[in-house]
């Protein structure tokens, strides 16, 4: 067994088990952290198939900050067992009536699946490299790239602009009601 299918394997039982994981912990903080395991995994995955971009992407934007995200919303909540709603007996059964039939779904799509036609090549090729996209997206694919450039910039402006806007009716309307 090569280095190559060693990581492989590695990776899928870690990503396998953190997604259990992030499903059976009790505590919504843990299932975050467990999450993030998930996406370093998958992320790693992406590295096997040569897809740099992605891998760094994934672990940016989905293990950076939307797991900040969550974990923010998670302390806003102020979750508590005291307070916590108790679920109805008929919401549980319909939620293993609805996972049965996902899980249905799932398995009958699978077994439509060609999986030995579609294998991965592995350490072949140069699709995923940062510099390959690079290349396309300055030569084939600038002008909407500027344009997109443009557009944020203006959201940037257009919201400080608000803000502004907000702050100062704020500062009008105190001055106005203490007769400034």
């Amino acid at each position: 067994m090569g280095t190559t299918q060693l990581l492989f394997w590695f990776l899928s039982i870690l990503a396998i088990l953190g997604a259990i994981l992030v499903v059976t912990s009790k505590n919504p903080v843990h299932s975050v952290l467990w999450l993030i395991v998930v996406f370093v995994a998958i992320s790693g995955h992406y590295i096997l198939l040569d897809a740099q971009f992605l891998a760094i992407v994934n672990l940016i934007v989905y293990a950076g900050a939307i797991m900040v995200l969550f974990l923010f919303v998670f302390m806003l909540m102020n979750l508590n067992a005291d307070t916590e709603p108790q679920k109805n007996r008929w919401l549980k059964i319909a939620g293993v009536v609805t996972g049965g039939a996902l899980l249905l779904v799932l398995v009958a799509a699978l077994k439509k699946a060609d999986l030995k036609a579609q294998m991965a090549e592995m350490g072949k090729g140069d699709i995923g490299l940062i510099h390959n996209l690079g290349l396309v997206l300055f030569k084939d694919y600038v002008v909407p790239f500027e344009i997109s450039s443009v557009l944020f910039l203006s959201a940037m402006v257009g919201v400080v602009v608000i803000g502004k806007k907000a702050e100062e009716d704020k500062t009008t309307l105190g001055s106005q009601k203490y007769g400034g």
